[in-house]
């Protein structure tokens, strides 16, 4: 089964770790711009030297560079079997030209993973990224939970914070999120493949909420009608 889902969420909610799952359960691709975005800038590509100094503000990158950038990742033979997007669309506008690229290739199924404030700061204090190979490393049960440090267990990279994670970038981004995202749920929400879903409860339990959604939002637009969410 293939489907196109819209992940919403501030920083911290765990779309990127919800994203994975979902993508092993039902074989199709993760789309998450700021892998790709990470990716430039390491790299050193014009795209990274354009968008270094925003990340590491907590400022959003440009609307036309990430419609750009999520518009070539779209055409990729992969994405043309359903995927999930993380990370993108974080604007009303972007969302608008989400809905020109999909034309065609049925709907979108939008979630907004809801977390409290005070919790999605405690998880960006302690989230971590390897320094070699990028792997993400944080929440309930995780090494950083307890030591704030450690070795990737994939390279054995050492364990360090994002440059934008540090408290008062944290606190920058969610701003940026209330701001300039939130009007996304008020976009999607009339929708009957929206959802929100809450992401405080334990891992399993938003998982099987997601895939619970998904089915739905599937056997609705298969039948023309609207969800009951």
């Amino acid at each position: 089964m293939y489907f196109n889902l819209v992940m919403i969420g501030p920083p911290g909610a765990g779309k990127g770790t919800q994203a994975e799952r979902i993508c092993r359960a039902y074989g199709i691709s993760k789309i998450a711009t700021g892998d790709i975005l990470r990716e430039a800038v390491h790299d050193k590509t014009p795209l990274g030297q354009k968008v270094k100094e925003t990340i590491a503000a907590g400022s959003l990158v440009s609307d036309e560079i990430m419609i750009g950038v999520v518009r070539e990742r779209l055409a990729r033979p992969d994405a043309l079997r359903g995927f999930i997007l993380d990370g993108f669309p974080r604007t009303v506008a972007q969302a608008r030209a989400l809905d020109e690229m999909m034309e065609g290739r049925g709907p979108i199924i939008a979630v907004v993973m809801s977390v409290p404030m005070p919790e999605l700061v405690r998880r960006l204090g302690v989230r971590r990224v390897c320094a070699d190979c990028g792997a993400t490393y944080g929440g309930p049960g995780s090494i950083t939970e307890s030591t704030g440090a450690g070795r990737c267990t994939k390279c054995g990279g050492l364990l360090v914070q994002r440059e934008d994670d540090n408290v008062d970038v944290i606190r920058q981004r969610l701003r940026v999120f209330t701001e300039a995202t939130e009007p996304l749920v008020q976009y999607y929400q009339g929708r009957p493949t929206f959802a929100s879903i809450d992401g405080l409860q334990p891992p399993d339990k938003v998982t099987a909420d997601l895939r619970a959604h998904i089915e739905a939002a599937m056997a609705v637009s298969r039948a023309g009608g609207r969800a009951e969410t």
